[in-house]
C-alpha cells in the first residue's frame, strides 16, 4: 500500500484516477480547490477510509507525508483556463513548483500530467516526444501552452538539478464519464447538444482531426508510467492514436444518441490545431500499453453519463 496524493483529483480525470487507485489498494489524499472540479464526481469515494478529501489550491505550498504524486491540478478545457488567464498559467508554474517542492522533501515519487497542447499546431504528423511543437507564445491559449511547458522544464530541471524521481506524461484527448458539461471540450459539447436536441456545434469545416482515449485507458497508461523504472522519466505521449475528424465525431455522436440535430458551422477559434495525434511507439515499448475501448464503445458509456446527468437536472 502506498500513500499517493492526486492533485485534481476531484476533476475528470483525477476522480477516475483516485478511484483505480483506491482499487488497487492504496491510501489516496484528492486535493482539489473545486475550481472545475467538484465534490460529485469523488462522493462515491467518501465512505471509503482509505479515501481522504482535501480543499486545497497547489499555487500555495502543501506539507503532508505521501509516497507518490500525480499532479494533474490545472483547469484543461480553453473555456476554463481562458477565463483566468493568469491563474491558469500560475497553476501550472507555481503548482509545478510547489509539488516538486513537496515531493523533494519527502522523497516521493511525481507524475506531471503534461499535455499535447505542448505540440501547439503541430507541423509533424504523428507528434512524437521529440518534436519541440509549434506554440504561440502569446496567444489565447499561451497562458495553459505554455505553462504546461514550463511545467516540463521544472520538472527536469529538479530531475537533473535534485535527482528527483520524475515522470511526466503528455496527455492528448481523453472523454468519459464525468467530464463537465459545459467545458467546451468537442465531445462534451456534441453529446450534451444532442441530447437536448440542439443543432450540433462545430466550428470550422470539419476537416480538423483528432484522436479520443477513453479515460480507463488513459488511467491506465498513468498508473503503468508511474509503476516504470526511475530511468523512465518521459516525457511519453498517452493518447489513442485512432484519428477521426470532428465532422465524422459529429456524426458519431448523432447515431449514439439517436440525435437528428442539425450541424451549425461557425468559424474556427484562434490557434485550434488542426491536427492533432499521438505517435505511441514509446508508451507501446516502454509501458506495454496501448489503448482497448474504441470510439464507438466508449462514446456510449459517456452518451449514458450525459444523459442520466441532463434528467436529474431536469428533475431538479
Amino acid at each position: 500500500m502506498k500513500r499517493v496524493l492526486v492533485t485534481g483529483g476531484a476533476g475528470f480525470l483525477g476522480s477516475h484516477l483516485c478511484e483505480r487507485l483506491l482499487a488497487d489498494g492504496h491510501d489516496v489524499l484528492c486535493v482539489d480547490n473545486y475550481f472545475t472540479g467538484t465534490k460529485r464526481n469523488v462522493a462515491h469515494l467518501m465512505g471509503n477510509p482509505m479515501f481522504e478529501l482535501m480543499r486545497h489550491d497547489v499555487t500555495f505550498p502543501l506539507y503532508v507525508e505521501v509516497d507518490e504524486i500525480y499532479n494533474l491540478a490545472c483547469p484543461a478545457s480553453p473555456i476554463h483556463y481562458q477565463f483566468d488567464p493568469v491563474q491558469t498559467t500560475k497553476t501550472s508554474v507555481h503548482g509545478a513548483i510547489n509539488m516538486l517542492g513537496l515531493a523533494k522533501r519527502v522523497r516521493a515519487k511525481i507524475l506531471q500530467a503534461s499535455t499535447s497542447e505542448v505540440y501547439g499546431d503541430p507541423q509533424i504528423h504523428p507528434q512524437t516526444e521529440d518534436y519541440w511543437g509549434h506554440v504561440n507564445p502569446i496567444g489565447l491559449r499561451s497562458c495553459y501552452d505554455e505553462g504546461k511547458r514550463c511545467a516540463e522544464t521544472l520538472f527536469f530541471d529538479y530531475y537533473r538539478q535534485h535527482e528527483l524521481r520524475i515522470k511526466v506524461a503528455r496527455i492528448f484527448n481523453t472523454y468519459g464519464p464525468r467530464m463537465h458539461p459545459n467545458d467546451g471540450r468537442v465531445v462534451s459539447n456534441f453529446i450534451v447538444q444532442a441530447l437536448r436536441s440542439e443543432p450540433i456545434t462545430l466550428y470550422g469545416d470539419g476537416s480538423q482531426t483528432r484522436s479520443f482515449c477513453y479515460v480507463d485507458d488513459l488511467v491506465d497508461g498513468l498508473i503503468r508510467l508511474m509503476s516504470s523504472a526511475d530511468s523512465t522519466t518521459g516525457p511519453i505521449n498517452l493518447g489513442n492514436p485512432c484519428e477521426f475528424t470532428i465532422a465524422e465525431l459529429a456524426e458519431l455522436v448523432k447515431d449514439a444518441t439517436n440525435s437528428s440535430s442539425p450541424i451549425n458551422f461557425k468559424p474556427l477559434p484562434s490557434d485550434d490545431p488542426r491536427q492533432r495525434q499521438p505517435n505511441i511507439a514509446q508508451a507501446r515499448e516502454t509501458l506495454g500499453w496501448t489503448p482497448r475501448i474504441a470510439l464507438r464503445d466508449g462514446l456510449t458509456r459517456t452518451v449514458a453519463y450525459f444523459d442520466q446527468l441532463l434528467r436529474e437536472a431536469t428533475v431538479a
